[in-house]
């Protein structure tokens, strides 16, 4: 018997992929039962969060769960390349188009709005510490732009979906880093509109790669390691 698959349509929350993850995780590489079971784990605590920025930072955590595959003590943001062919091997894993619903229907507006804002784009704070001038980073973002209404005029959801997530890391790292005030008044819209992606991206990540577990989905980093005497 195969392993059951998300009905397209049915609710995806923690309760709903746990209970699946239950049913498939002794058939499916211990490598992926381990992400899947951490990246559940932090979904699961961002669905209890009262706060949009906890629960933005936890889907966060959720997501890399998911995603990564090295880490470095630099703290940088992961190989563009390596992001981007996990963005499409999701979408070519997408056969019911569920991540294309989201990105062009359900939440069109709010990554246009996202996409404009220079808040979120990571040359505008290099150029506020001095680290370029003014006309660099409007270079930069004018550029930007350009490629993500290429994007969008030609429905490309893995290139939109890499420029999105380069904002997100940026709004990330004003987080994790302290650059923002807990529940503050600024910027609480963008950050309203983002933390409402993750939630709807993140299980439904978590449930395409349950669908596809023979894909090499790569070992999870910090592996589980037994105490020794």
């Amino acid at each position: 018997m195969s392993a059951p698959k998300t009905v397209v349509g049915s609710t995806l929350n923690h309760d709903a992929l746990k209970q699946r993850h239950r049913l498939v995780r002794d058939k499916h590489p211990a490598s992926l039962t381990l992400r899947i079971h951490r990246a559940l784990s932090w979904l699961h605590r961002a669905e209890q969060a009262d706060d949009t920025d906890g629960k933005f930072i936890f889907l966060w955590i959720a997501f890399n769960a998911a995603y990564a595959q090295e880490l470095d003590d630099r703290d940088h943001p992961c190989d563009k390349s390596t992001f981007t062919a996990f963005l499409q091997k999701l979408c070519d894993l997408d056969t019911s188009k569920r991540i294309d619903d989201l990105i062009w229907k359900e939440f069109s507006g709010s990554i246009r709005a996202l996409l404009d804002n220079p808040y979120v784009f990571h040359p505008f704070w290099e150029f506020h510490r001095g680290h370029m001038n003014e006309s660099q980073w409007k270079q930069r973002y004018d550029s930007a732009n350009k490629s993500v209404q290429t994007a969008l005029a030609s429905g490309n959801t893995t290139a939109l979906l890499a420029v999105v997530f380069d904002r997100l890391y940026t709004l990330r790292n004003q987080l994790i880093h302290g650059g923002a005030t807990w529940d503050s008044k600024i910027n609480r819209e963008q950050l309203r509109d983002c933390t409402r992606l993750l939630g709807k991206l993140v299980p439904l990540i978590i449930s395409l790669m349950m669908d596809n577990p023979q894909t090499l989905w790569g070992n999870a980093v910090y592996p589980v390691v037994e105490a020794t005497s």
